[in-house]
Order: structure tokens, then C-alpha cells, then sequence
């Protein structure tokens, strides 16, 4: 584990390889696991916030489930979460013509029609944030999951890290000069041989 100001990053994400392969796994990441996105507190109000501008591209059974249950609730981990459809499906989820997945929300802020981009738990994955110690620092561990066995060959293929393809989500998380510290110390890894 390596410190950055208050924050603890796991080897992993310096050493394991990653990057997204939208064509191998279709968007599943939306669909599968056992309970909505990870949420910040402050991102359910910015969940509401968007929902006008999403709601023609969810479907009638995840509008049901947010008209009766709101956009996010409380996990059997005392988590909140975003809300989901049939115990699997993010209600933000909405599918293309050829039946792959998407985020409603990333599909609106790509059009220009909103300002935020999603829940940070989903623009930062692989990465999961954690509180440690007393000191309540926040932990960026790697999240191993089957559904991204394609998004790990490809990392390998590409040599891509997961610090460097999560770039946009880890400056949007914690700045920019925090990244430049985390990629000065990825540089001292590889000349030292851990990575």
C-alpha cells in the first residue's frame, strides 16, 4: 500500500492491467452484481437533479421502481446505492439498438445535455473507495470481477495500467496534483522493480 496525502492505493492498481473493452462485455457491469452503484451521499441529490433529462431512456419497470422507492436505498451493507430493477439492473441503464447496455446518464452527459457524467463508483471501477483506520483515510482497492476478464486482457494487450485508464475518474476524485504524485510514484515502482 502506498500513501498519497490521505489516501492508501493498493500495488494493484499500479500493477494490474485494464481497459475497458465495451465490445467483450457489452456494458454488464450495469446489470450484474448484487446491489446498485456505490453512491456518495451528495450524489443522490445529483441523481434527481438529472432525472428529468434521463427518464424518456429507462425503462417503464426501473421508472416503476424510482416512483415507488426513489433513485437509490440503503444496502443489506448500510451502503446507499443506486436503486435496481429485478434485483440486477441499475435503473439508470437504458440499451442501444444492438442490445448492449449503457448508463443513461453517461449517454445524456456525452450529448451535452448534462454537466455530470455518473456516479464516481462507476467512472472510477475497477477502483472501489473504502474508510480506513482512524485516521479515515480513503482506500483505492482493485475490484476483481469475471465480467471484466475482457477489459483485463485488453489492459495486458494495450499495457495499460489501471491508474492510467482510470485517469479522468481518479483527477475528477481527487484532483490533478494528487494524479501527478500517484504516477511519480508509479514511476518509482517500475525503476525500483515492484511494478
Amino acid at each position: 500500500m502506498i500513501q498519497i496525502d490521505d489516501t492508501i492505493v493498493s500495488l494493484d492498481i499500479f500493477k494490474q492491467q485494464f481497459l475497458c473493452d465495451f465490445q467483450a462485455c457489452k456494458g454488464i457491469c450495469c446489470v450484474e452484481g448484487e446491489s446498485g452503484a456505490p453512491l456518495e451521499v451528495d450524489e443522490i441529490d445529483k441523481l434527481k437533479e438529472v432525472l428529468p433529462v434521463i427518464w424518456e431512456d429507462l425503462s417503464s419497470e426501473a421508472q416503476a421502481i424510482i416512483d415507488k422507492q426513489g433513485v437509490a436505498y440503503i444496502d443489506d451493507d448500510g451502503d446507499w446505492v443506486t436503486s435496481i430493477v429485478n434485483g440486477k439492473d441499475c435503473v439508470f441503464t437504458c440499451y442501444d439498438d444492438h442490445g448492449n447496455c449503457l448508463c443513461a446518464i453517461e449517454k445524456a452527459y456525452r450529448a451535452g445535455k448534462i454537466d455530470w457524467p455518473k456516479p464516481i463508483s462507476c467512472h472510477l471501477y475497477p477502483i472501489r473507495l473504502s474508510t480506513v483506520g482512524q485516521d479515515k483515510l480513503t482506500a483505492l482497492n482493485y475490484h476483481r470481477w469475471s465480467v471484466c476478464d475482457g477489459a483485463c486482457k485488453l489492459g495486458r494487450e494495450k499495457g495499460v495500467a489501471i491508474y492510467e485508464s482510470c485517469k479522468d475518474a481518479l483527477i475528477r476524485r481527487f484532483g490533478e496534483r494528487w494524479y501527478e504524485e500517484l504516477v511519480d510514484v508509479a514511476r518509482e515502482l517500475k525503476e525500483q522493480g515492484y511494478i
